[in-house]
């Protein structure tokens, strides 16, 4: 996020109308694709599936994940198999990977997550296994544009355009309505879940790691947000309509904890808050507070809160 030229600290302040190369700059990270979504031939017809990569095809038909070994799954092919994965459509037409794990049958909640930077489905298929099961929720995420196999290229615009889309596929495809879908946001994935939080109620938000604004992180002693700011989370999380958890790590090398202070003071529906003794930007998960904090939020929280 840092070791920005001299030339682009120039452009960044002479050319300000120019928030999407300051997010390209500081945030966007895709991996090489870890998995790829094979077409599954409909009942009747005959003929192999074909492997789509970034911006082929249409959404429609049945599609089954497999995945590279760099995604390093921990579970078995069974598990595996009763992951779903299709494509959406943004508003902005770009085709997105969605995957929906159920971990729990009958599950009250799930989980809209937007992952963090430089990670895709494939690499996150073990994680959302884990969590799912641990929390009692099932688990749907969706790759950004330009990440593992969604067509288009990273951007703000998209990124906002791209949970959209996740969100209508969720409510539309599976049926699951707003009080019970809990927004999950990690690092640059705050971004996308805040915005989206300000325009829609929902059961609940999680704020991973967050960030304030793109020119905070790039430039710790900024104290406004410029029009040409990238990110702007600190402006959206006041609009927030249900409750918010922020979970960050006080070590954090990446997004300062400062962050997530500034965010959870100006949040007026923010819950007691986790803040991670000794926590960097991508081990808050290795700490048992994490968990234990996040079951406690869904399970007596929330709970408590609609009966």
């Amino acid at each position: 996020m840092n070791g920005l030229s001299i030339s682009e600290l120039c452009c960044l302040f002479c050319c300000p109308p120019c928030p999407g190369r300051i997010a390209a700059k500081l945030a966007f990270l895709p991996p090489e694709p870890t998995y790829s979504l094979v077409a599954e031939p409909e009942p009747g017809s005959s003929g192999g599936g074909s492997t789509p990569g970034r911006g082929s095809g249409g959404a429609l038909g049945r599609w089954k994940l497999h995945l590279t070994e760099r995604a390093d799954f921990q579970y078995t092919q069974r598990d595996l198999d009763t992951t779903e994965v299709f494509f959406t459509k943004s508003s902005r037409g770009n085709r997105i990977s969605c995957m929906y794990v159920r971990c729990v049958p009958g599950a009250r909640f799930t989980v809209l997550f937007s992952h963090g930077n430089a990670v895709d489905l494939g690499q996150m298929s073990s994680f959302y296994i884990g969590l799912g099961t641990r929390i009692n929720c099932n688990i749907f995420s969706y790759d950004y544009s330009g990440y593992g196999v969604s067509s288009g290229k990273p951007s703000e615009k998209n990124l906002y355009a791209d949970i959209d889309a996740a969100w209508q596929a969720l409510r539309t495809r599976y049926g699951i309505s707003p009080e019970n879908i809990i927004l999950y946001g990690q690092s640059i994935g705050t971004v996308p879940t805040v915005d989206l939080a300000s325009r829609y109620e929902c059961a609940a938000v999680v704020l991973h790691s967050p960030l304030t604004s793109g020119m905070r992180v790039a430039f710790p002693d900024t104290k406004k947000t410029y029009c040409f700011d990238a990110f702007p989370n600190i402006e959206k999380v006041s609009k927030i309509t249900s409750p918010v958890l922020i979970i960050h790590g006080t070590e954090d090398e990446v997004i300062d904890f400062s962050h997530g202070l500034a965010l959870y003071e100006r949040c007026p529906k923010a819950v007691e808050p986790l803040w991670v003794e000794g926590a960097g930007h991508n081990d808050i998960e290795l700490y048992s507070q994490y968990l234990e904090r996040l079951r406690k939020f869904i399970s007596q929280e929330l709970t408590n809160q609609r009966n």
